[in-house]
């Protein structure tokens, strides 16, 4: 059996090897089936049995290999090797298979091996009514104008079914109207429609119609499209434009704000487009209402451009005319009237018809400055105006027996000096709601005349001139001020003189112009302590005003005398003396006393002693302030009998002054010294008393004259005011020399100047002079005192 069963297929295997020899070497058997199948099957569906038609051995199919090769790229057909049925692999559409309306084939060739076939099948697609017409837009739009005659037609798009045969587009309908039906025109297998006009149309009754046209396909059932036609009725200008009214009546307040709209006018035009649109403008040329108010050619609008002002016109009368687009344009006007309402816009004006803008001090009241006049443009009590001053002015308003017009009157005494000039303001206010103020200032000078007298700010004047001035050199400056202007402020001065033998003022001149003082000698301390002199200044008016001032003038001391050796003082002049002194005295006994005297004061007087020159440093001393000599210790055998001492004196001065004494010591035995002593105290006693008296008369007279001074001082500033007051206070100390101190005030200050052995609690400053101490003085004043005249 297994022998057998090899056998057979070794058979099998020549028989193919043959059969695949005889396909390499002679031609395929081939042939060809042609089917017809519907578009729009389902998958699957048996187009035809190929191995039936074709005679084939059902079974051989799988060994065989039948199979299709070529045909659609999208495999729309397989075979089924099992039965050898053609099936539809896809679903088939005619229309995007094969375009256009002819027959539609599908070519396919088929392959089955051993041995080698090939056949080729045909498979119409026939179609079927599965699309409806379309057109390619929805609506279609006309527009016909309402002068068209009847039989004009329009063509309209054509309709479009992808179908093919019978089912492809048989017949168009227009929906039911009166004026418009569709007529179909054959062109090879295209129907195109036309829209023919009827009946003539008018755009005024009906301006839009609204039809349907519905292409119709011969499938059973019919298929249909609808295309929307909109047909618009272009219009004519055949209407005017008419305004809602014909005159437009407005109240307008005056001073509106720009753009405000005023009014607006309406005109309507029933015919459409073009010819329905207004403009409007203005129908009149008039530059002066265009200056004012502007129109919106399109809305109608009228606003205002410029001022409204009622003072200008009360009333406007606007015509406008409205004008359509249509060729040619018509037109119809209307006239707007705009009544102007008043307001208080204007504020009074005030005008200066008059004026004088001098005015003497001296004039008397009601004296008339100026002429005013007011204006209100307003209407009505917005044109009332009521006037006024600024307050606290000499001058007033008084009325006129014209409306509006005022005389500018003084109202009281003017006085330049206590003010030269007003400004008035001139306020006019009108009665309306809100009211409106102007105001206008005016400047008057008031001019002088000459009422015031000059005036001295500080009468009398306290001057302190130190002695030794230069001759001709200015000693102060004296100046007056008068409150008049101009001419009448002009002063001059002079030195009023009595014509006195002793008045010193004639030692004095004065500039007229500056008022300065100069002296014309050189003043001496010692020889006059103080005087005064009496200046006149007088302005330049007519007639002209005079006042005076007193100065006193306090000489200060400089230190220009030399100090004066009283004692010793030998027959001859000279200073020297002899004092014999017994050999046994004891340490401290007094040799002599060196007296000395200088007429100057203060630390200029103020003497100190010194040993300028002496043979023996251990033996005597000398009392630098007092001028005593005396031993230092007891005299011994190998001391010398003779001793000379020379003794400075000098004073306290910046530039201290100084003069010297000689002093012979001799030491004698006690009876000789006993001796000569009586002898010589006669003598002493002598010249003592005469140098006593001389002392006495010196002071005195300088006492009495400084007691002189201070006194007038005291009196002369009492006068004045107590808080016033300059001293000179003298005081004497005489303690071997002449010394003198003088207290005085300079403004807040007190002064002393002092001599030797002044105790003062009091801090010395030191002045021009050395000497000068300031003592506190809690009180203020305001003194005319005058220190120096050094700068002048």
């Amino acid at each position: 059996m297994e022998a057998g069963g090899q056998r057979r297929r070794w058979e099998y295997c020549w028989i193919s090897l043959c059969i695949y020899f005889l396909l390499g070497i002679g031609q395929p058997v081939s042939a060809q089936i042609r089917y017809s199948i519907p578009e729009e099957v389902k998958e699957g569906t048996a187009v035809g049995n190929i191995a039936k038609d074709l005679g084939l051995e059902v079974s051989s199919l799988v060994v065989r290999q039948f199979r299709i090769v070529s045909g659609s790229k999208e495999e729309l057909f397989q075979i089924n090797q099992e039965n050898g049925v053609l099936y539809v692999h896809k679903k088939i559409d005619r229309e995007s298979l094969c375009a256009g309306s002819g027959v539609c084939m599908v070519n396919l060739k088929t392959v089955i091996e051993n041995p080698l076939e090939i056949h080729y099948i045909e498979v119409e697609i026939t179609d079927i009514n599965d699309h409806s017409p379309s057109f390619a837009e929805n609506e279609n739009q006309l527009r016909i104008s309402e002068y068209t005659l009847p039989g004009a037609d329009y063509q309209l798009q054509a309709a479009k079914d992808p179908d093919s045969g019978t089912n492809s587009i048989r017949s168009y309908k227009l929906s039911p109207n009166d004026h418009f039906e569709i007529r179909v025109r054959e062109n090879d297998e295209d129907k195109k429609p036309f829209l023919v006009l009827k009946k003539a149309v008018d755009r005024e009754i009906t301006n839009t119609y609204n039809l349907i046209l519905t292409a119709v396909d011969g499938g059973n059932p019919p298929r249909s499209g609808a295309l929307n036609i909109t047909i618009t009725i272009i219009d004519i200008n055949d209407n005017r434009p008419v305004f809602s009214r014909e005159t437009y009546s407005v109240i307008l307040q005056e001073n509106s704000a720009v753009g405000t709209v005023v009014v607006r006018v309406n005109a309507t035009d029933i015919d459409d487009g073009p010819n329905s649109e207004i403009e409007y403008s203005f129908a009149t040329l008039n530059g002066k209402l265009h200056e004012v108010f502007e129109l919106d050619q399109v809305t109608g609008e009228i606003r205002i451009k410029g001022r409204v002002d009622f003072e200008e016109s009360e009333v406007y009368k606007l015509d406008i005319q409205a004008s359509d687009k249509g060729h040619p344009p018509l037109s119809a006007n209307c006239r707007v009237v705009i009544k102007i309402i008043d307001v208080n816009d204007n504020r009074p004006e005030i005008e200066i018809t008059s004026l004088s803008k001098n005015i003497p001090e001296d004039s008397k009241p009601g004296t008339v400055i100026s002429l005013i006049s007011v204006t209100d443009k307003d209407a009505g009590i917005n044109g009332k105006v009521i006037c006024q001053l600024n307050k606290n002015v000499p001058f007033e308003l008084k009325p006129s027996f014209k409306d509006n017009m005022y005389s500018l009157v003084t109202k009281d005494r003017l006085d330049r000096e206590t003010s030269s000039h007003y400004d008035i303001t001139i306020t006019a206010s009108d009665l309306g709601q809100p009211s409106l103020t102007a105001s206008t200032a005016i400047n008057v000078q008031i001019s002088d005349v000459n009422d015031n007298a000059p005036e001295f700010l500080i009468n009398p004047l306290n001057l302190y001139l130190m002695e030794n001035n230069a001759a001709g050199s200015g000693i102060i400056s004296v100046r007056a001020f008068d409150r008049d202007t101009d001419e009448n402020a002009v002063i001059s001065y002079h030195i009023i003189r009595d014509g006195k033998q002793n008045d010193l003022s004639s030692f004095l001149n004065i500039n007229s112009e500056t008022g300065i003082v100069y002296s014309l000698r050189s003043f001496d301390f010692e020889t006059v302590k103080t005087f005064q002199f009496h200046v006149l200044a007088t302005d330049s008016g007519t007639p002209s005003l005079s006042s005076n001032v007193t100065v006193n003038v306090f000489i200060l001391d400089q230190n220009d005398n030399v100090p004066v050796i009283l004692y010793p003082v030998s027959a001859n002049g000279s200073a020297e003396g002899v004092e014999e002194i017994p050999r046994n005295v004891n340490a401290g006994h007094l040799v002599t006393k060196v007296r000395a005297y200088d007429a100057d004061i203060g630390y200029n007087g103020w003497l100190l002693f010194s040993l300028q020159e002496v043979s023996d440093h251990s033996l005597f001393g000398l009392d630098r302030y007092t001028g005593q000599i005396r031993t230092l210790r007891s005299f011994t055998e190998t001391d010398e009998a003779q001793h000379k001492l020379i003794i400075l004196v000098k004073d306290n001065g910046n530039v201290s002054l100084s003069a010297t004494a000689t002093v012979i010591v001799k030491v004698v035995e006690p009876k000789e010294a006993f001796a000569a002593s009586d002898v010589k105290n006669t003598v002493k006693d002598e010249e003592e008393n005469n140098m006593t008296f001389y002392l006495i008369i010196t002071l005195g007279s300088v006492s009495v004259l400084f007691v002189i001074s201070i006194i007038v001082l005291i009196v002369m500033q009492c006068s004045k005011s107590t808080d016033c007051s300059s001293k000179y206070l003298q005081d004497t100390n005489y303690d071997g020399t002449l010394c003198h101190s003088i207290q005085y005030r300079s403004g807040d200050k007190r002064y002393m100047l002092v001599g030797p052995r002044m105790s003062i609690g009091s801090t010395i400053v030191p002045g021009s002079n050395g000497n000068t101490l300031v003592i506190p003085d809690r009180r203020r004043r305001d003194s005319g005192e005058v220190r120096i005249a050094d700068s002048f």
